[in-house]
């Protein structure tokens, strides 16, 4: 049995009342409750006592050292089992370290921690890799996204990687490593005992650098399938070095996040050649890269070819417009594998989305997400949407936020989802304005098709 009651305020008397029912439940999730450290007192008795706990989740509270220090006290006992605990953003310091090193070091049985957004330091990590190189622990997945860690902490961390054959997932993003330390890190991936196969560097001062080591790793650990670099400068140059490593038959790689990593046209050129030749490959992002028109084209190379199984692409924010969006079409029509595409944020323009919806109404695509918000849309584009969401039962998400298709576009496709071909689940129109009367047509939908969301 499951407790969710996350972004509650828990108040104390609604706290007293909750208490005694929290040893039945299996997972509890009380994320964003307003607890502090005098609530901890309760949950590590909970810890002490309950047989049947094995997750809890109490992100973005207040809860401080000490109250952290109070829960891995029953965290210690022998009758806890708990294997998943979130802590992100709880106001933690070093000085909870310690407590949480000695939990580490003694409860196998703890397989996910998350400490992201705590004030940890370097000094903090140094004590938390103590209990991670225990022999005792087993943990699997790792996350210290904004956590201040610094190049100072690279030594210990690549030993972990090179004794922990356990770990399956490590989020370092967010924290200053830069070229040198990135380097070294690689060295520990690159052991036999890693199997590492979720990595996070995003906006870790990386550049063009770092890529040639992390090309190495791509094409000798097949464990790797997960590798997320945004926010980083490494340029068309870097892309074209951690291509060579994805190309290599032996990465098995599934998603690649490269969103805000300075890359151009040119650069599309080299993932073009992925996208239409690994196999293995399902999602990739491109997000704020000013690629433009000619570096969609190349991408559209890619998506045409008969062995690409990419399945998400995320293009917002690349500088396209209209001009790209018949060879875009022209891909959707006989791309019969991407499922989501995420391509708002760019100046497509009415004629654009007409263009898109025309490959989009090709038989051979499935598409089942499509993100069009904030691209210079009015109503005039809506006919054409409202077409798609009728006659493509694949459709199940359509984004049109931000845009000016006011009353007589919502009303179109209104009118489409009460098709009964239709099959869309959710209609997004984030800051997309319309008239009261309008409003009453949306929440009759909604009624009339209990499947059906609007999402504002």
């Amino acid at each position: 049995m499951d407790l969710d009651i996350q972004s509650t305020e828990l108040c104390e008397s609604k706290w007293k009342e909750l208490v005694p029912t929290l040893n039945q439940y299996k997972t509890i999730r009380l994320d964003d409750c307003n607890l502090s450290t005098s609530n901890c007192e309760d949950i590590s008795s909970v810890l002490s006592t309950s047989q049947s706990l094995t997750e809890l989740k109490l992100n973005n509270n207040e809860l401080g050292d000490s109250g952290v220090e109070l829960l891995c006290k029953g965290l210690l006992n022998p009758s806890c089992k708990l294997q998943k605990l979130w802590l992100q953003n709880c106001n933690l310091t070093n000085a909870c370290c310690d407590s949480l090193r000695s939990v580490l070091s003694s409860k196998p049985s703890l397989k996910e921690l998350h400490l992201g957004d705590n004030t940890l330091g370097t000094s903090g990590a140094k004590i938390l890799c103590q209990g991670l190189l225990d022999p005792n622990c087993q943990l699997e997945i790792l996350q210290l996204e904004y956590c201040e860690l610094s190049a100072d902490n690279v030594e210990e961390l690549t030993s972990l990687l090179r004794t922990k054959s356990s770990l399956k997932e490590l989020n370092l993003s967010n924290n200053k490593f830069g070229d040198a330390a990135v380097k070294q890190l690689c060295q520990g991936f690159l052991d036999s005992k890693c199997n590492l196969q979720v990595l996070q560097l995003e906006n870790c001062e990386i550049t063009a650098a770092s890529c040639r080591d992390l090309s190495t790793v791509l094409s000798t650990k097949p464990s790797l399938t997960e590798l997320c670099i945004g926010e980083n400068q490494i340029g068309d140059e870097g892309v074209a070095l951690l291509c060579q490593g994805v190309l290599n038959p032996n990465c098995k790689i599934r998603k690649l996040w490269l969103w805000e990593c300075g890359i151009s046209a040119s650069g599309c050129k080299e993932l073009s050649n992925v996208i239409g030749t690994k196999e293995t490959l399902q999602e990739m992002s491109l997000i704020a890269n000013d690629l433009k028109d000619e570096g969609m084209e190349f991408l559209c190379e890619g998506l045409k070819s008969p062995k690409t199984k990419l399945q998400s692409l995320w293009i917002r924010e690349c500088g396209l417009t209209s001009a790209c969006c018949k060879s875009l079409s022209s891909a959707l029509s006989t791309n019969s594998v991407l499922k989501e595409l995420h391509i708002g944020s760019n100046k497509l323009s009415d004629e654009g989305v007409i263009y898109l919806c025309e490959g989009i109404l090709n038989p051979g695509c499935n598409l089942q997400t499509l993100w069009l918000g904030q691209s210079d849309l009015t109503a005039s584009c809506c006919s054409k949407l409202a077409e798609v969401i009728v006659r493509k039962p694949s459709l199940q998400e359509l984004d049109v936020s931000y845009s000016h298709i006011g009353d007589e576009g919502v009303l179109k496709l209104c009118e489409a989802v009460r098709n009964p071909n239709c099959h869309l689940k959710y209609l997004i129109l984030y800051d997309t304005f319309w008239s009261s009367q309008v409003d009453d047509e949306l929440k009759a939908l909604e009624e009339l098709k209990p499947g059906f969301k609007v999402v504002t």
